[in-house]
């Protein structure tokens, strides 16, 4: 267990050293030079830590817009009858466990059958190994520890090894090549924008190409218009918000200003994370061919759902906008007719259907990435208000941080579990 603790919080929950010994074992397989495997190994931990910052720097922000946006709706989250903090204490050991000998069987499955990607996003698999735990003693409060590691790992596995799999064929749609993978917690919300985008539009007309009046130009600079766009939303929530939370939030600065500031702070945010993704892409595809001829014949790396980002970054800021805007709609209509109270999570609002607008928009241009971000909007107002409650025993706030993915692996798990129950009484 102190091995296996190790391997989780010093390799596989730092993407940096992931990534980075997935370059040098790559390149050393490939037999480069020296100096050409220490440069690639560092360029490619360089590259995820500069998208780290950026992704650091804009989240401050969408914490901020998340508490000034709850405060202009009156909204507060449910209460729970458990928590996160305590299902962790409680069981995080057995997440650890799941986690870690369910990549061991993933690779096992992806060597012995040639499925082709080896899931690489670090940070995700340890939440899905929190959900997946969470799920199954919701269904068997009492099932032997032993068996539920080994289900739980058999079970996560599985999700790394076709979660990119099934994806794919938009994957190469959206990155016009067949060198990577798209491994993300999204991914049920990615395959329907690129599986119903070109009913809605043509790629032709893509975020990246569209025409717009002169005097508006500027905001297909993506750094640009996400500077606008989002100071204007901050002024409008902030206006709209209890004074007290807006005071607490901006400090000494006047709201507007503040405001102004979270809305640069965002664009900057999104500029560092564009390039901190180009610079790790262009030294990870190239070393990981060395895994793939000598290691794992034919396997591909299944990256964080950044990586899309830089194929159309217009299409990035569409998606946050049309997700939140449905996502608010749903929020207010659960609110007033009793139905659940939801809670905006603005990071699952933006990453996800920022992901998903950008395989909307490659079948569906402009209208597809509308798609996209509304399908993941979707996905989260209606999924916080089912799960919740299914979850009441263990971690109910994992139906608030989820990503689409998480709960449909929720609602099977538990859906199924309960059937089973059910044949053998």
């Amino acid at each position: 267990m102190w091995l296996i603790d190790f391997l989780v919080k010093n390799i596989f929950n730092q993407v940096a050293v992931l990534i980075g010994l997935v370059t040098l074992i790559g390149l050393v397989l490939q037999k480069k030079s020296f100096e050409d495997t220490i440069s690639g190994t560092i360029k490619s931990m360089v590259g995820i830590l500069i998208m780290l910052a950026g992704v650091d720097v804009f989240i401050g922000g969408l914490v901020s817009f998340q508490t000034i946006v709850s405060s202009a709706f009156h909204i507060s989250p449910p209460t729970a009858q458990n928590t996160l903090q305590n299902f962790t204490n409680n069981f995080g050991s057995v997440a650890v466990s799941i986690m870690a000998l369910g990549f061991l069987i993933h690779l096992l499955i992806v060597r012995i059958f040639n499925t082709g990607f080896v899931y690489l996003t670090g940070h995700l698999m340890w939440w899905i190994s929190l959900v997946i735990s969470a799920s199954l003693l919701e269904v068997f409060p009492r099932i032997n520890q032993g068996v539920l590691i080994l289900v739980g790992s058999i079970l996560i596995a599985l999700y790394w090894t076709f979660q990119p799999m099934y994806v794919h064929k938009y994957m190469k749609k959206v990155t016009n090549s067949d060198e990577i993978g798209y491994g993300h917690t999204s991914s049920i919300a990615a395959y329907l924008a690129g599986r119903f985008g070109h009913l809605l539009g043509k790629p032709e007309e893509s975020t990246e190409k569209m025409k717009v009046p002169k005097k508006i130009e500027f905001m297909k600079d993506i750094t640009v218009g996400t500077a606008f766009i989002i100071t204007i939303i901050m002024l409008i929530a902030s206006f709209f918000a209890e004074r007290e939370v807006v005071v607490k939030q901006a400090g000494d600065l006047n709201f507007v200003m503040w405001s102004i500031i979270q809305g640069f702070k965002f664009a900057a945010g999104i500029t560092i994370l564009l390039y901190g993704v180009r610079l790790f892409l262009a030294e990870i595809i190239p070393a990981f061919r060395g895994i793939s001829q000598k290691l794992i014949p034919g396997a591909r790396p299944a990256l964080d759902v950044p990586v899309v980002f830089p194929y159309a970054p217009t299409a990035v800021l569409i998606g946050f906008i049309s997700s939140t805007l449905v996502f608010l709609i749903f929020m207010v209509i659960f609110g007033l007719t009793g139905f659940a109270t939801i809670v905006p999570s603005m990071i699952m609002l933006f990453f996800p259907a920022a992901g998903a607008a950008v395989f909307g928009n490659a079948v569906g241009g402009w209208k597809g990435a509308v798609l996209g971000g509304a399908i993941n909007g979707l996905f989260l107002a209606f999924g916080q208000a089912l799960t919740w409650p299914m979850l009441g025993n263990t971690a109910p706030e994992l139906a608030v941080l989820a990503d689409p993915d998480w709960y449909v692996i929720i609602w099977l798990i538990i859906g199924v579990g309960k059937l089973i129950k059910l044949v053998i009484g």
